[in-house]
C-alpha cells in the first residue's frame, strides 16, 4: 500500500469523512457542532502522535485488539522469532510500521500487486 492509501484507510476507520462545500473541501470527524474539520487527513505513516490517536480509537472500540496489534508489530520487527519479543522492542517501531500493523490487525492491509 502507498502512504496515501494507508493514511486514507486508517482515517476511515477512525471516523474521518470527505466533505465538499462551496469554496473548499477537506475532511471532517465528529457530528454536529462538535465536528473537527481539516483540509487534509492526519499523516499516520509519518506521525507517531497521529498513530497514537488511531491506536486509542481502536482500543476504545475493542480493548482486546491490543493483543493482536502487538502480535502484528512483533511480526514486522522480528518475523522469524516474534513470539519472543520484549516490550522494549516495540519502542523502536516506526509510525509506518505501526500503521501497517494497525491495518493488518483489522484486516484492511493490502499487499502490493
Amino acid at each position: 500500500m502507498t502512504d496515501e492509501q494507508i493514511n486514507q484507510a486508517i482515517a476511515e476507520v477512525c471516523g474521518w469523512r470527505d466533505f465538499a462545500i462551496e469554496g473548499g473541501s477537506g475532511f471532517y470527524k465528529g457530528f454536529d457542532n462538535g465536528a473537527e474539520l481539516r483540509p487534509d487527513l492526519p499523516d499516520y505513516v509519518n506521525d507517531l502522535n497521529a498513530m497514537h490517536d488511531a491506536e486509542q480509537h481502536l482500543w476504545r472500540k475493542d480493548y482486546y485488539m491490543r493483543y493482536d496489534y502487538i502480535d502484528e508489530l512483533g511480526k514486522l520487527q522480528n518475523p522469524h522469532n516474534w513470539q519472543r519479543m520484549e516490550a522494549s522492542d516495540i519502542l523502536d517501531v516506526t509510525a509506518r510500521e505501526r500503521a501497517e500493523a494497525f491495518l493488518k490487525t483489522i484486516g484492511k492491509w493490502e499487499e502490493a500487486k
